[in-house]
């Protein structure tokens, strides 16, 4: 099975999870079951956007990786860096919902920063391939 294959049904099933934590959101902002603070929210509604945007940004990207006509493995090294990074920047809001504080950086910060760098790398990759297939 090529990664182009596989991948994209990683990122559907990771896409319910997000439906999930949209509804487990909802649950703390509508029953007042739980309290949020306003830092703890806007971390969990950063990472729950981020991931939703970002998994689908990731079934276009699968689309076009067959076109840029890499070897399998660097297929699946650009495939599995992509999803590395897409979790890695939405979970990193996550983990700043655990242990960061207002204004200041933490592990989650730091890991949300090097999910950009992956996603943006893979992307960089995708469109160097796309371009030298022309």
């Amino acid at each position: 099975m090529e990664a182009y294959e596989l991948l994209p049904i990683v990122a559907l099933f990771a896409l319910v999870t997000v439906e999930f934590g949209g509804h487990a959101l909802l649950q703390f902002l509508t029953t007042r079951q739980g309290t949020l603070t306003p830092l703890r929210e806007r971390s969990f509604r950063a990472g729950h956007a981020h991931a939703g945007v970002l998994l689908i940004l990731s079934l276009v990207y699968f689309l076009y990786l067959p076109q840029a006509e890499f070897s399998s493995s660097t297929d699946w090294l650009f495939g599995v860096l992509l999803l590395v990074g897409v979790l890695a920047q939405s979970g990193g809001f996550f983990v700043h919902l655990a242990l960061g504080s207002e204004g200041r950086a933490s592990l989650g910060t730091h890991l949300t920063r090097a999910g950009a760098v992956l996603i943006a790398a893979a992307l960089i990759a995708l469109g160097v391939g796309l371009v030298q297939s022309l």
